[in-house]
């Protein structure tokens, strides 16, 4: 059933000013937030299709505007290591600055239908909303907050000052300039990793692999946000072991061990709607590759596999948190994050464990009376 709560009345013009541009000849300007550096005549809008220059400066089209709100249990995001069992209020707007076939949330990410941002919020209002859900955090998702960081960024810091934590959901394609402030008020992010060639980037995704790796790098050594990657396997595509084992190898060699990797299955969408769904195998045998590689953490998800889903002790190999899907079904970790049989650290942040939000999923509006 959807819930509705009255939003801010300071609710604000979707036309925002933006940030991260500079002018260049021909009265154009140049996006500076991602690796796109869009170059906009007036009138003209980025690839995101967000970001437009208008009078000679940029403006931000989907300030204060979302494609919708919901509760839900943040192992959707999904954060396995980030205060387990807890609810998380998730929204997004609209547009993408990537180009991915194969995009399981295209009716929103490719949207240029700024109709469909039906709900209305300020930061404070979103921020209020979620203290009143019980929602302990706040996600930017469904497209990728990137292309909003302004909106983004006034709600995480609308959000720390209730004592409400953010999370982006992103495909980490940004500059590092904006990457500084955008990180700096996120608690966590979880970054698609969508491949480990520049091939698959360049050609399924009208991208680049290295900046993603430079922004991974940067999050995890260069500021205090909690990070999990997510690679979402595509028969015939990314999944090969070869491939696999390089995008392995590189976050043990880069990021370290304690860094948690999810693979994910694929379902067919959007432009690659005549391949077959990743079997459960690929991704049983891609675990166990990341595992052999010197991963502490790894997972499967989008489908039923309690071992792909648990987190297990490095140390002494207890399971500590058994999932099925997005069900808790087993907790034996101490708020302290150390493992109650060997006193080994758990990497990430737990806090006392009462019971889980749950695999539901609660749509809500905010509206403004």
């Amino acid at each position: 059933m959807e819930r509705e709560l009255s939003a801010s009345p300071k609710t604000p013009e979707s036309e925002h000013p933006g940030r991260w541009w500079h002018a260049i000849a021909d009265q154009r300007i140049q996006c500076d937030l991602c690796p796109r550096d869009c170059k906009l005549h007036e009138g003209q809008r980025g690839a995101c299709f967000v970001r437009q220059n208008t009078g000679g400066q940029m403006v931000l089209t989907t300030y204060g505007r979302s494609s919708g709100f919901c509760i839900d249990p943040i192992e959707k995001k999904p954060l396995n290591h980030f205060y387990p069992g807890s609810a998380i209020l998730s929204f997004g707007t609209a547009g993408c600055n990537l180009a991915c076939k194969f995009c399981q949330n295209w009716d929103i990410s490719k949207s240029k239908d700024m109709d469909r941002l039906l709900d209305a919020a300020s930061p404070e209002g979103i921020a209020a909303a979620a203290a009143a859900y019980g929602a302990q955090s706040v996600a930017f998702t469904y497209n990728d907050p990137v292309i909003f960081a302004e909106y983004a960024i006034d709600t995480a810091v609308a959000c720390r000052a209730l004592g409400i934590r953010s999370v982006a959901v992103t495909a980490g394609y940004m500059h590092r300039e904006p990457a500084r402030e955008f990180y700096a008020v996120m608690d966590a992010a979880n970054v698609d990793l969508k491949a480990f060639t520049d091939d698959f980037y360049f050609k399924l995704c009208g991208g680049h692999l290295q900046p993603v790796l430079d922004i991974l790098s940067y999050i995890h050594h260069e500021t205090t946000c909690w990070l999990e990657i997510t690679t979402l396997l595509i028969p015939g595509r990314n999944d090969s072991a070869a491939e696999i084992k390089d995008l392995a190898d590189w976050v043990a060699r880069e990021l370290g061990p304690d860094v948690p990797l999810h693979f994910t299955a694929f379902h067919p969408d959007w432009k690659m709607s005549e391949l077959p769904p990743t079997p459960a195998s690929t991704l049983t045998q891609a675990r166990r590759i990341a595992i052999d590689a010197g991963l502490h953490y790894v997972y499967t998800g989008n489908v039923h596999d309690t071992e792909g889903g648990t987190t297990f002790c490095p140390g002494c190999q207890a399971a500590l948190i058994e999932r099925d899907w997005y069900n808790i079904r087993h907790y034996d970790l101490p708020s302290n994050g150390q493992c109650p049989h060997c006193a080994m650290p758990i990497a990430g942040h737990f806090a006392r464990f009462d019971k889980p939000f749950g695999p539901r999923r609660v749509p809500v509006r905010l509206v403004r009376r």
